[in-house]
C-alpha cells in the first residue's frame, strides 16, 4: 500500500530512522478506517495485568478471550492492536498479517503494596515482536517515581535494540509516584513535561493522558503565568503537549482512561483532533461495551478524526 502525502510528511519527521522503523510506522498509519489520514486509532488490552481480569473483562465476558480483540479492532477498522504477549501469542497465528500489533514489554499489577516503588517489570523482548510480527513495541514509563530513571535506561536500551531490528517503539508515560500528587497525575506541567520526556528517550509514538487545567510544579506555574500558555480548554491543553512532543514531531496519541459515557469520549476526541493531536488508544471504553456498541462508537470516533462528526 502505497503511503499518502500526509503519511510521508509524518515519516519524513524520523530523520535517522532505521527503514525497517519508518515501514512499521507507515504500516500502522496506513492500516484500517483511517489509514493515510495522519490519525490513528489503537486498541489497547494490558488492564488485564494492572487491574485483574474480572475488573477488566467482567462487564463484557467476551472481552475474556483474546482472540476477541483481536477481531474488534479488526472489524473496527482500528490501526493497531496493543497488549501483552500472552494475549498476543494466543491470536498471532490466526490474525497473522490482519492487523498491526504493538507488544506491551512491561507491566505492572495491583496485588503489589501501596509502598512498593511505582516501577513495571519487563515482560518480554524485542525478539518476541520479531517473532510474532509486531510492528512496534510499547513500554511504560512513570515520570515522578523513584524508579523513574531505572525505567528510562530500561527502555533507551530496548529502543536502540528494536531500532536496530526495524521495530517502532511507543512509550506510555503515565506521571505517578513519590513525586507526583494525585491531581498531579493528570497535571498540564506534568502531562507536557511526560510527553517531552518519552520523546527525548526516543519514543516513536507518544501516549499520555488527556490532562487537566490544573498546573502542579510551583516554578511552571510562575512560567505558565509570565508568558500566557493557553490551558484554559481541552483542546488547548492537547495542543501544548503536541508542542512539547518536538513541536509536533512525533506522533502522539492520548488515553481514554477509566470508562466513561460515549458523550464524553466523543467530546475527548473533538479536542484531540482540534488540538493537533494524532488520535486514541483506547481500552475500557471500547473493550467492556458490547461489541455492537463498541463498533458504534468506534465507528463515530472515526467520523470525528476524519471531521465528520
Amino acid at each position: 500500500m502505497r503511503a499518502t502525502k500526509t503519511v510521508q510528511r509524518i515519516l519524513a519527521n524520523y530523520e535517522g530512522e532505521t527503514p525497517g522503523v519508518k515501514a512499521n510506522l507507515a504500516r500502522m498509519l496506513m492500516e484500517g478506517k483511517l489509514g493515510g489520514t495522519g490519525k490513528m486509532i489503537i486498541l489497547p488490552v494490558d488492564q488485564g495485568f494492572e487491574h485483574g481480569p474480572a475488573r477488566s473483562f467482567a462487564p463484557n465476558p467476551a472481552g475474556y478471550d483474546p482472540h476477541y480483540h483481536y477481531q474488534l479492532a479488526i472489524d473496527a477498522g482500528l490501526s493497531a492492536y496493543a497488549a501483552p504477549l500472552g494475549p498476543l501469542e494466543a491470536g498471532a497465528d490466526t490474525f497473522a498479517g490482519q492487523i498491526p500489533t504493538i507488544l506491551k514489554v512491561n507491566s505492572s499489577n495491583s496485588l503489589m503494596s501501596s509502598s512498593a516503588p511505582k516501577n513495571q517489570a519487563v515482560t518480554a523482548s524485542v525478539d518476541d515482536a520479531l517473532r510474532i510480527g509486531a510492528s512496534a513495541i510499547g513500554f511504560t514509563i512513570y515520570p515522578g517515581s523513584d524508579s523513574a530513571l531505572d525505567m528510562f535506561e530500561e527502555i533507551v536500551e530496548m529502543r536502540k535494540e528494536a531500532a536496530a531490528k526495524g521495530i517502532a517503539t511507543v512509550i506510555w508515560s503515565y506521571p505517578r509516584g513519590e513525586g507526583i500528587s494525585k491531581d498531579g497525575e493528570t497535571a498540564i506541567d506534568v502531562a507536557a513535561y511526560a510527553a517531552h520526556i518519552a520523546a527525548l528517550l526516543g519514543a516513536h509514538i507518544i501516549k499520555i493522558k488527556l490532562s487537566t487545567d490544573h498546573v502542579m510544579q510551583p516554578e511552571a506555574k510562575k512560567v505558565y503565568d509570565k508568558e500566557g500558555i493557553d490551558i484554559s480548554t481541552l483542546s488547548a491543553r492537547v495542543k501544548h503537549c503536541v508542542q512539547s512532543s518536538f513541536n509536533g514531531r512525533r506522533i502522539i496519541v492520548f488515553s481514554g482512561g477509566a470508562a466513561k459515557g460515549t458523550d464524553a469520549v466523543y467530546d475527548d476526541a473533538r479536542a484531540i483532533r482540534d488540538g493537533g493531536g494524532n488520535g486514541s488508544i483506547i481500552g475500557r471504553n471500547s473493550f467492556q461495551r458490547s461489541r455492537e456498541d463498541a463498533l458504534a462508537m468506534l465507528g463515530k470516533l472515526v467520523d470525528i478524526y476524519k471531521g465528520k462528526a
